[in-house]
């Protein structure tokens, strides 16, 4: 037992070390951004071009279930669309042949004028216990918007996983409303790997 143990932790670090350095080469750059936050940053991450690259979907699927089954037990996960999207549907994927499958469901930026007028997309189901899911946090917003949208839809937010934290504060202003955030990656772990763009 204890041996299994072992090599799954090994496992795990390595996936994380390669998730870090799939974000830092593909998906971070440094130079004078304007981020969708309005604010100025040396730091851009556009976690897109990670998250859905067939190699990036795998690791974040396995790390993200891993770490959610660690800290939560949950029914479902989804967050703002578009960033939380790919991360959300690999986290779900990487779920279905386990015994505790998670449905992952997309929070609208704003509500349908047509049909249902849904915020809500996907089988999110009222009564579910969520983790709400992030692409990169910088003040928070984003998904304090999807956390707000799940507890209107009578889900219960039980935390949030981002895929990558800034350490800008974004962490600090979401965990001030009562939620627990864990990230798979942060910028600290990034940043010696960024090369000038």
């Amino acid at each position: 037992m204890l041996s299994t143990r072992i090599t799954l932790t090994y496992a795990r670090m390595t996936e994380h070390v390669q998730l870090v350095h799939l974000l830092a080469t593909r998906s971070a750059r440094r130079g004078q951004f304007t981020l969708a936050s309005g604010k100025q940053s040396t730091l851009y991450i556009d976690a897109r071009l990670t998250t859905m690259s067939p190699e990036g979907l795998v690791l974040i699927g396995t790390l993200g279930l891993a770490t959610i089954r660690e800290t939560w037990n949950v029914n479902s996960i989804g967050g703002l669309t578009l960033g939380a999207d790919p991360i959300s549907y690999a986290i779900s994927y990487a779920s279905a042949q386990t015994d505790r499958p998670l449905r992952a469901f997309t929070v609208r930026k704003e509500a349908k004028t047509h049909g249902t007028g849904k915020l809500i997309e996907g089988p999110f189901q009222t009564g579910d216990r969520t983790v709400v899911i992030e692409d990169v946090i910088t003040t928070g917003g984003s998904a304090l918007k999807a956390v707000a949208a799940v507890q209107q839809a009578g889900g219960t937010v039980v935390g949030v996983l981002a895929l990558v934290d800034r350490q800008e504060g974004g962490r600090e202003i979401i965990e001030a409303t009562g939620v627990p955030v864990v990230s798979l990656v942060t910028a600290e772990e990034l940043l010696p790997l960024i090369s000038a763009s």
